[in-house]
């Protein structure tokens, strides 16, 4: 979706040139795939953080396109809703130290942009939904004036009609309709990308989906909106609600949600997601690039209809660096703090390059579909999840108290950083900082609950909210990981 497109309208003739041209590309895809050398070369890191920007009165503040004029930064852009941000991180090479890189990148970014926000009135916050967010910030008059996205709202309409409708349970159940798409915007994440060569694909892809629920537990950051307490990461729920096309009364088959966790384990390598997505989701915006001014390799079209299909994890081919490779993950949440992120991206990525030699085992033994189910059931409870997940000595599947498993493989994490050649010392202040959060017990989200619950003694929801997103931008402008964070009840 980052492709800048005309804004115009689109014609049948153009959806079906669009679909003969992503057809066309998938097959070029496949040849590139095959070529001898492809991808190959040292993996990388990159990751892309999205922001909130808020008022003086902690309500989302609508002014992205001020702040990028200011900022005037190049690896600075626009997200779907005039109140969010994304920055891209530069690349690094995945041996040595990237996760300090990325660390000091981040907060070096946020310092600078920080400054520039405050002479207009603004503070920025990564948080995965803002608490202070409500139903009159969904509207339609938030939306950044930008032709992408008013093709995603008008493609999204002409496929499930005007309205649509969120439904998300918690303590206290939410049900919102609406006829835009500025929802999808509530939601920001930290998005971490790993390059790979093309023969590890299928395995540390298959690896990532199955560790992706535990690294959701421990990430878990969003357990608000409109003032409703809900899911640990409501996100999740969110994201694929508010991005539904499907046509419910659709009489013959049961079509799948455009924002998934997938449709089963990768067999081979990563083609065979790009042509997943081919077959099974009607293009949303139809706007066929210019091929002339296409760089060799360059698979413009294929890749703007890969972008409109959101996969928890997904598969990224660049024709840039002689082509290449990777994993993009894309659960975790923005925040807490900048050390909670990047530890949270070492998870990911130390757990889906380790379990990569034993997938084989899981992938035989516990069925995509439970697989799936922990991932929502994570992004429920946190924590407090429960998880299908193979006895050790060859026994079938049990329940198991999700922080368990977690503990049980964390040394795996580690492994997996060794393995791509990351500093021990390095590694060692990674694994300190995730050990502490989990035996504290203490992610984001939780934090925000147990804060929130203690005011809303005292208070109305939105003072409670308001008092707890200033204590919450108080602990993050320190920066200590939010297991450091004071027990909620202890700070007025």
């Amino acid at each position: 979706m980052g492709r800048d497109v005309e804004l115009k309208t689109f014609t049948e003739a153009d959806y079906q040139q669009f679909s003969t041209r992503i057809n066309g590309q998938l097959d070029r895809l496949r040849e590139i795939l095959a070529q001898p050398g492809f991808g190959n070369g040292p993996a990388s890191l990159g990751a892309e953080l999205e922001m909130y920007l808020v008022d003086e009165n902690y309500l989302p503040s609508p002014v992205n396109t001020q702040l990028m004029e200011l900022a005037d930064d190049p690896q600075l852009t626009y997200e779907l809703n005039r109140y969010n941000l994304e920055y891209n991180l530069s690349p690094v090479p995945a041996a040595g130290k990237p996760f300090k890189a990325m660390e000091d990148e981040m907060r070096s970014f946020l310092n600078g942009l920080q400054e520039k926000a405050q002479t207009i009135g603004t503070q920025i916050i990564p948080i995965g939904i803002l608490p202070t967010l409500r139903n009159i910030h969904l509207s339609d008059n938030f939306m950044t004036d930008l032709p992408r996205y008013h093709l995603l709202k008008e493609g999204l309409c002409r496929m499930r009609g005007n309205s649509f409708s969120i439904d998300i349970n918690g303590k206290d159940p939410l049900s919102i309709y609406g006829d835009g798409v500025t929802i999808e915007g509530a939601n920001t994440s930290f998005q971490v990308h790993l390059r790979l060569l093309p023969d590890q694909f299928a395995d540390v892809f298959n690896a990532a989906q199955l560790t992706t629920p535990l690294v959701l537990a421990m990430a878990a950051n969003s357990p608000f909106l409109s003032g409703h307490r809900l899911w640990q990461e409501t996100r999740i729920a969110l994201f694929k609600q508010s991005i539904d096309s499907r046509v419910r009364e659709h009489p013959d088959w049961a079509q799948p949600a455009r924002v998934s966790f997938g449709h089963g384990w990768v067999r081979r390598g990563a083609w065979e997601l790009f042509a997943e997505n081919v077959a099974l989701y009607q293009p949303l915006i139809p706007a066929c690039a210019n091929l002339e001014e296409a760089a060799p390799g360059e698979l413009p079209d294929l890749n703007l209809h890969h972008g409109t299909v959101w996969s928890w994890n997904r598969a990224v081919y660049s024709h840039l660096d002689d082509g290449h490779l990777r994993i993009e993950f894309r659960a975790m949440p923005a925040g807490p703090t900048v050390i909670d992120m990047v530890v949270n991206a070492a998870l990911a990525v130390g757990w889906a390059m380790s379990m990569r030699d034993s997938i084989d085992q899981y992938t035989a033994r516990l069925p995509f579909s439970f697989t799936e189910y922990n991932f929502y059931r994570a992004a429920q409870f946190g924590l407090d999840a429960s998880v299908i997940w193979p006895q050790k000595e060859g026994g079938g599947l049990v329940e198991r108290p999700i922080q368990e498993v977690i503990e049980e493989l964390m040394p795996r994490a580690w492994d997996g950083l060794k393995e791509l050649g990351v500093d021990l010392e390095e590694i060692d202040r990674l694994r300190r900082i995730a050990e502490q959060r989990l035996s504290a017990r203490q992610t984001g989200a939780r934090w925000q609950l147990l804060r929130f619950e203690t005011l809303r003694e005292k208070h109305s929801i939105e003072a409670s909210s308001e008092m707890m997103l200033k204590a919450y931008i108080a602990h993050l402008m320190e920066g200590r990981p939010v297991s450091d964070w004071p027990a909620p009840e202890s700070c007025e």
